[in-house]
């Protein structure tokens, strides 16, 4: 879409070895994500590298592969239709997950008069002035395209089979809820606390901002049992009746839609399909990869178990629970390091065991969708991928060499620079990056002076709550101890 802004904050968008400049707003308007991929892309002369306007129309292993690991690639000029034959020594699979679009059959929708599109076709509102529209699907792209044609739609009205828990952009005093969330000792907490238990405390935090069954948003499923729809505007739109929250389609007549509840909605004039996609990767042999039903069994979903030689990976096929581009990069990190035999993955026995259990927990904490085949959580998966390529932050060391930024990784957010202090591929900026994160996200907002106090110091502020956490466990040790 035309207005489409991310919904993860620039400082946890990144890539670890590349902030985001300070200049940029908090959340990036995609223009300001397609600069800073310019931006990276020249820094690190890469251009050179790239070969635009190109298909590859087949990957297959060479008839030696258990011998030499390389790879038969066929490939198309766009431009010209010429197609090339070349060898490769290894390859990396960049087209995530939003392959093909999900187009499911409603009885009915082909006797619809409307117009009916997938949320990938909307680009912006012109020709839905003053119309009547369905969006159906309250994911990501259906709740934006929702919100941004109910300022000019005589009528938007949006389906949802389930419902779904609305979270926020920004959390407590207007600041990224990604960098306020995704922390290292928050993230313990909740991992040792029962499941229900987290999700009644969630379902308190986002009640507090809008009552979700007031709201007709209410699913019978917990906030961390969903993949998170990010809407900051969606209860505005709600409340002020120029979106209506409707229940699953029945059918569709031919000049309308009818619901689950027998509602109907009579002279209908568009239908917008937000919901999501279907993957796959049909360039790739299927004796190497197959998708069936969104299901796909890679080892950390990326290196296909089955294979005598580990010279093809799958970067970006994952639905994380924070951002996708810091979490890519990590898996080109490891898988190239593979490539060139300086990682060592365990035996097929064991990837195949990891990836039973992969799958057997995400059936037991996911609702059952297309949508929740390959979810990831940020810090989790980050620190399996990092304890693999042996770049996963030392904490104990950092105590002893810099206490303070120990302190400031485990207690603030888990930003993707953690993973430049140890290992291979250092970078010596990280542990500023990791320093002046708060100043960094919040610099685009100082756009006049303003009176009160002079901000404060985030290091002292740790160091603070570390002297107060320490004077907590002694006086607890000694009041035991008498």
């Amino acid at each position: 879409m035309k207005s489409t802004v991310i919904n993860t904050s620039k400082e946890m968008m990144s890539y670890s070895d590349f902030p985001i400049p300070n200049e940029y707003p908090m959340f990036l308007h995609n223009t300001h994500v397609k600069r800073y991929f310019d931006t990276y892309v020249d820094h690190f002369n890469l251009k050179k590298r790239i070969r635009f306007q190109t298909e590859v129309l087949k990957i297959k292993p060479t008839a030696d592969f258990y011998k030499t690991g390389q790879w038969d690639i066929k490939i198309k000029d766009s431009k010209t239709g010429k197609e090339e034959d070349f060898i490769f020594d290894a390859v990396l699979v960049c087209t995530g997950h939003h392959a093909h679009e999900n187009m499911p059959d409603f009885p009915g929708l082909k006797e619809f008069q409307g117009k009916v599109i997938h949320s990938h076709t909307y680009k912006n509102t012109h020709g839905y002035e003053g119309k009547s529209v369905v969006v159906i699907g309250i994911g990501n792209s259906g709740g934006d395209a929702a919100v941004e044609l109910s300022r000019v739609a005589s009528q938007v009205y949006l389906s949802t089979r389930r419902g779904s828990w609305v979270f926020s952009r920004t959390g407590g005093s207007g600041l990224p809820v990604d960098m306020i969330v995704v922390r290292r000792w928050l993230d313990s907490l909740l991992n040792a606390l029962p499941v229900n238990l987290v999700n009644w405390m969630a379902k308190k935090w986002l009640n507090g901002r809008i009552d979700h069954k007031a709201y007709a948003l209410e699913p019978e499923h917990g906030p961390l049992q969903q993949h998170p729809t990010a809407n900051d505007e969606l209860p505005n739109r709600i409340s002020c009746g120029s979106i209506v929250i409707k229940p699953n389609i029945k059918r569709f007549t031919r000049t309308g839609v009818i619901f689950d509840d027998d509602s109907k909605i009579e002279n209908l004039d568009h239908v917008i399909l937000a919901t999501g996609y279907v993957f796959g990767f049909p360039f790739i042999d299927k004796s190497v990869l197959d998708v069936k039903d969104n299901k796909i069994e890679m080892y950390k979903y990326i290196f296909p178990p089955e294979q005598s030689r580990h010279t093809l990976a799958v970067i970006g096929c994952f639905q994380p629970i924070g951002a996708l581009m810091p979490v890519s990069e990590m898996q080109c990190r490891l898988a190239t390091r593979v490539f060139k035999g300086d990682v060592t993955l365990p035996s097929k026995e064991d990837m195949w065991e990891d990836i039973k259990m992969k799958r057997e927990q995400m059936a037991a904490r996911f609702v059952t969708s297309k949508r929740h085949t390959i979810q990831v959580d940020f810090i989790n998966y980050m620190d399996q991928l990092a304890t693999l390529n042996g770049n996963r932050p030392n904490f104990l060391k950092l105590m002893v060499t810099d206490p303070v930024l120990a302190f400031t990784c485990f207690f603030g957010p888990c930003s993707p620079y953690q993973f430049r202090l140890h290992g291979s591929q250092t970078w010596p900026g990280a542990r500023k990056a990791i320093m002046t994160q708060w100043d960094n996200a919040t610099y685009a907002l100082r756009t006049r002076a303003t009176g009160g106090m002079q901000e404060s110091s985030w290091a002292m502020m740790y160091i603070l709550m570390f002297v107060m956490l320490i004077v907590a466990y002694m006086f607890r040790s000694c009041c035991v101890h008498d």
